[in-house]
């Protein structure tokens, strides 16, 4: 399938035009095409009514071009004015740089202090950093990926409200990539939405609504009751009837207590702080947070991964140490990483092999694989768990990323944990396989499994959890359950904001 498949679109002056789709649609792959990232096979660009060939970013700059990246390009060591400038081939004056960012953010109500040291700030403040630096060398289009992804919901206003006074004020174009229904109606002034690499509909934001863009994403009728998560639509989800939210015991069984667990990074800096969570047998936990918070090490604690400066972690009330290969393991800990690829599978081997790789022991014979045990166990997961491969001995490169996703959930609950860690575990994948996740770790927690779901999506914790835990800068800031859960309150402690 082509990423991107004779697309036509077009971006008008003093428009915000968002670019609709699923998470493999063709949105960033054209997006790309227009910043030079990607050389297209096909097709043209024409910029003003002129035919250009963007073959890179610097092109692109010339052109009046500038993009911010779903994950921001900044050096962490250097300051908030040394970032805006680097790369730039004029020479370096200090002085006139920090008054241009500051000039900068009080026009448009960015505000940051250029001395700032850029690891310092929050995922927040760094987006604001990316647009006075985009900014600064005066575009005309300006192209935003997925930009609420590590954002507060009073952040991501501020950042539409933003991109409304650079509209109007100065009939600049702005294209808004993204997959939530919620901000693009929110946010643009014409919509056009992508399936499989086309463009498949385009309308004026003000006649669209929420079902016809979903129906158009996915190709189906879609029912937003319950697909609400998927889509984006947090005011959905958390208005959703209680029969959406499956029950847990008023007092459930201890399955996963973390106490005081504090980690740093290598550079001393504090990761998790002092951190608390208690996760109960049938009960789904969800952390929410922005990025960069401490969900990462707190995934990576629950891996083996990293040990811990200070705490404990009990599993079914028995302590277990922390940073000792296997240990989580064997002590009934499932870990759905945040990255498949990464930690979760090896491309390279087979589905088989992928499946058996949590208990080799249990498809071996005097010490050696059985490989018609191998394959009958994994033709039994594959049909258990809707896995879409030729057979067993699919190579986990040829899978999709769904079914990739299927088989690192198969081989982990047919482990029968006590504990599931599922870390980010819907992200890459579309509206069909999101649905199956939910489904999964909801059944999981039903016959008794303690689910920590860590997730950047708050509308994917709240159409899930029964309790909700937010982090910020790796301390637990606030806890409340499924029913007093409240859209602003989280995203006041997501910001470190008391609520």
């Amino acid at each position: 399938m082509l990423a991107c498949d004779a697309v036509d679109l077009t971006l008008r002056r003093g428009e915000v035009h968002g670019v609709l789709g699923e998470n493999g649609a063709g949105k960033s792959t054209l997006m790309k095409i227009l910043i030079g990232l990607v050389l297209p096979d096909d097709g043209r660009v024409d910029v003003r009514g002129r035919s250009v060939h963007i073959t890179d970013p610097l092109v692109a700059a010339d052109l009046g071009i500038a993009m911010v990246h779903q994950h921001y390009s900044l050096v962490d060591a250097l300051s908030v004015w040394e970032n805006v400038v680097l790369g730039e081939p004029a020479r370096l004056d200090p002085s006139a740089a920090r008054a241009r960012v500051r000039e900068i953010g009080e026009h448009y109500g960015l505000d940051v202090d250029p001395d700032a040291r850029v690891g310092s700030l929050t995922a927040g403040q760094r987006q604001r950093v990316e647009i006075v630096k985009c900014l600064r060398r005066d575009p005309t289009i300006l192209v935003f990926d997925e930009p609420t992804s590590v954002l507060t919901p009073a952040e991501s206003d501020q950042l539409f409200s933003v991109l409304r006074r650079v509209v109007a004020e100065e009939g600049r174009t702005v294209a808004l990539v993204s997959h939530k229904l919620d901000e693009v109606l929110q946010a643009t002034d014409v919509i056009s939405i992508m399936r499989q690499g086309r463009v498949v509909e385009h309308l004026p934001a003000a006649d669209a609504d929420a079902r016809t863009l979903a129906r158009a994403m996915v190709g189906r009728e879609v029912s937003l009751r319950a697909e609400a998560a998927a889509f984006g639509l947090a005011e959905a989800v958390q208005g959703a009837a209680p029969d959406l939210v499956s029950t847990v015991a008023a007092e459930p069984v201890p399955a996963l207590r973390i106490r005081g667990a504090s980690v740093r990074g290598r550079d001393g800096a504090p990761k998790l702080v002092a951190l608390d969570v208690v996760v109960g047998a049938g009960e789904i936990v969800g952390v929410a947070g922005v990025e960069g918070n401490g969900q990462r090490e707190l995934a990576d604690v629950l891996s083996s991964l990293t040990k811990l400066d200070e705490g404990t972690v009990e599993v079914a009330g028995v302590a277990v140490p922390t940073g000792r290969p296997g240990a989580m393991a064997a002590a009934g800990v499932g870990v759905i990483p945040e990255d498949r690829h990464d930690s979760g599978c090896v491309l390279g081997m087979s589905v088989a092999e992928n499946l058996a790789m949590a208990d080799p022991h249990g498809v071996a014979r005097r010490g050696m694989l059985d490989r018609r045990a191998l394959r009958q166990r994994a033709a039994r997961l594959m049909s258990e768990f809707e896995i879409s491969a030729p057979g067993p001995d699919t190579p986990m490169r040829l899978l999709s990323g769904g079914n990739q996703q299927r088989v690192v959930l198969a081989r982990e609950l047919s482990a029968s944990p006590t504990v599931l860690v599922a870390a980010q575990p819907t992200h890459g994948l579309d509206v069909g396989a999101i649905e199956y996740m939910g489904a999964r770790l909801r059944a999981a927690a039903e016959s008794g499994v303690g689910v920590l779901l860590i997730s950047n999506e708050l509308e994917e914790i709240l159409a899930l959890a029964h309790r909700i835990v937010v982090v910020h800068r790796g301390r637990v800031v606030g806890e409340m359950t499924r029913a007093e859960a409240d859209l602003e309150r989280i995203g006041l402690l997501m910001g470190g904001a008391a609520a």
